[in-house]
């Protein structure tokens, strides 16, 4: 469950990072759109390049939850790949099984997604899987645990409950909200990955390092 005080810390986060972490951030930014703290309203001076690269890696760990580690072995790992580093990393982090039970629209936030998949509630193939880092392979299928099914939350998910906060789902699953059931079709694409990050600033921040 998330306290009042992770809740206050993702409000300010996002305000500093200019991007809605979750629905509670979401509407504190349409009130105050604007970074926090007594200068928060003023114009700030120019920031330098490797500020606005750093803000800019910060975005999007944050938006996925993860720490500093799992971000760079990602970002080794896209770097590694053929195609573009920038999209590579995320489409990777974006195959992530909380990442993949949010865009379900099982989840509220990423800390729920990340919640129920610990806390065993999550499938895929039929098997549980209680590592939120647990990368889905397309074809695969994601779904609720049958005695989870009927747990409030899982109820209001069904129930499209999530669907004010969320974006549509992607075209790379396929989703039976009723059944809380959903399926990883095709590799993600950038594109499609509903996520706001300048990934090629991230990729300078990186190969800066």
């Amino acid at each position: 469950m998330v306290t009042k005080a992770q809740d206050r810390r993702k409000v300010r986060l996002s305000r500093s990072l200019g991007i809605a972490l979750t629905p509670k951030a979401a509407r504190y930014l349409e009130k105050r759109p604007y970074g926090p703290g007594q200068h928060g309203r003023t114009k700030r001076k120019a920031d330098s390049d490797y500020a606005v690269r750093l803000r800019e890696k910060q975005r999007l760990r944050e938006q996925y939850g993860i720490r500093e580690k799992q971000l760079r072995i990602a970002f080794n790992e896209a770097n590694r790949a053929e195609g573009l580093t920038g999209e590579n990393l995320v489409e990777l982090l974006e195959m992530r099984l909380d990442a993949l039970v949010l865009r379900s629209g099982f989840a509220r936030t990423t800390a729920q997604a990340r919640q129920f998949v610990v806390h065993r509630h999550i499938l895929v193939d039929g098997k549980i899987v209680d590592r939120p880092s647990f990368r889905v392979k397309p074809g695969q299928t994601i779904e609720v645990k049958a005695k989870s099914e009927g747990l409030e939350p899982f109820q209001v998910a069904a129930a499209g409950g999530h669907a004010d906060v969320l974006p549509p789902v992607p075209g790379y699953l396929e989703v039976s909200l009723d059944k809380l059931q959903a399926k990883l079709v095709a590799r993600p694409k950038r594109a499609e990955v509903p996520v706001q990050c300048d990934v090629q600033l991230v990729v300078e921040y990186y190969a800066a390092r």
